[in-house]
């Protein structure tokens, strides 16, 4: 097999630099802003010298770096950024297998000799990325999926390498962490150190007591060192379901405000939803109560499928109607049972025709696509973003 993996380099922050190039050499670092609640989603590699990593809270990352840039992510920039980095991916091959909005893997055994070979390319696709996006990215060539994923990794950022066999992938890794292997996470690196195993070559030097020791697990892991890896490139199907959630900075018990929030939420939503062509059936609220132990409930209706702000809206706020009447923490919502068809329940009435509402929510979209989802707003959602902006 010949298998391309492509990692963008520090994804969001470089889709922020790309438009405002003064924050080029700057520690830019993507996520909540300091003082409030929450994380560093992603940073720039000038962040990444004074320790700063995803998931970090906010407040650990203020005190590490004071200096840096914080910005709250532009979700709509980084899935159009996404949309035409796809775009170029596709061009190769349609066995595709899309791990998040900047990563992938892609499989080009059956077309890379239409391109001139799998090295032509992984150097096509930088070129392209950088010419026609304004990016740069990462590019990694195996003969299986751990051995690209590791090749990408290796000369990071805006790199290139190859691993070729399972004997350079073996030399590669075997001074390195057991978490170099795909599937080693913390808790199994932990319970291989008490064994004394912490570096690749400790494996090989203790295949049978890897084994015995993780059940079905185990002979993956070993194999895995070996360079043994049988999993194929599964082309991208259509995600199960969407959501967005907010976090407050202090509990809310206004509940009028939490419908001003799910407002806001449901254009999200919508926009995410007609942007790909998609209706939903099934519309779920989720909470989180400000108590100690911070319980979260559910609730949720199906019903015809949808893709408006309004109808996700007032699902939604029916939904908060039947929660217990407490402060929150968070609020969200998801939606799913994904469809590219609407089963709108016809009447008498109904006549089949493009309505002047749809008219205009066709307008707002085209809108949106090239200048933004906050490009165009309703007097209700206006109203929403000034008492209670998200």
């Amino acid at each position: 097999m010949q298998i391309i993996h492509i990692d963008m380099d520090a994804f969001f922050a470089a889709v922020e630099i790309r438009d405002n190039p003064e924050l080029a050499d700057k520690p830019v670092i993507i996520g909540a802003l300091p003082g409030e609640r929450g994380v560093a989603a992603t940073c720039n590699y000038e962040a990444r010298k004074y320790g700063i990593r995803s998931a970090m809270p906010i407040h650990e990352a203020y005190r590490r770096c004071p200096h840096g840039v914080f910005m709250r992510p532009s979700s709509h920039k980084y899935h159009e950024a996404s949309r035409q980095i796809h775009k170029i991916w596709d061009t190769y091959t349609d066995i595709c297998e899309y791990i998040s909005l900047d990563e992938g893997f892609l499989d080009v055994t059956g077309s890379a000799h239409l391109f001139g070979g799998a090295d032509a390319v992984a150097h096509e696709i930088k070129q392209r990325t950088k010419a026609e996006v304004g990016l740069t990215c990462s590019v990694g060539i195996g003969y299986s999926m751990m051995s690209a994923k590791l090749a990408s990794e290796e000369k990071k950022p805006d790199g290139f390498f190859k691993i070729p066999n399972a004997e350079s992938l073996k030399a590669l890794i075997i001074d390195r962490s057991v978490r170099v292997i795909y599937g080693v996470g913390a808790k199994t690196a932990a319970e291989l150190a008490r064994r004394g195993i912490t570096t690749v070559r400790h494996i090989y030097e203790n295949r049978q007591v890897v084994e015995d020791m993780f059940g079905k697990h185990g002979p993956q892991i070993v194999d895995l060192a070996e360079g043994i890896d049988s999993r194929k490139v599964t082309p991208y199907t259509q995600q199960k379901s969407i959501g967005t959630e907010h976090t407050f900075q202090t509990d809310i018990s206004d509940f009028s405000y939490l419908r001003d929030v799910l407002l806001l939420i449901a254009r999200s939503l919508s926009f995410e939803l007609r942007a790909a062509g998609n209706y939903c059936r099934t519309i779920t609220l989720k909470v989180t109560y400000g108590n100690m132990n911070m319980k979260s409930a559910t609730r949720s209706k199906t019903g015809e499928t949808t893709n408006k702000t309004q109808d996700i809206y007032k699902t939604a706020a029916f939904l908060l109607n039947k929660i217990e009447k407490r402060p929150l923490r968070l609020i969200g919502i998801s939606v799913s049972g994904l469809t590219k068809t609407p089963n709108m329940q016809l009447t008498i009435f109904d006549t089949g025709e493009t309505t002047k509402q749809d008219k205009v929510d066709e307008a707002m979209l085209k809108l949106q696509l090239k200048y933004g989802k906050g490009i165009v707003k309703t007097v209700d959602e206006l109203r929403a973003e000034k008492d209670a902006p998200v």
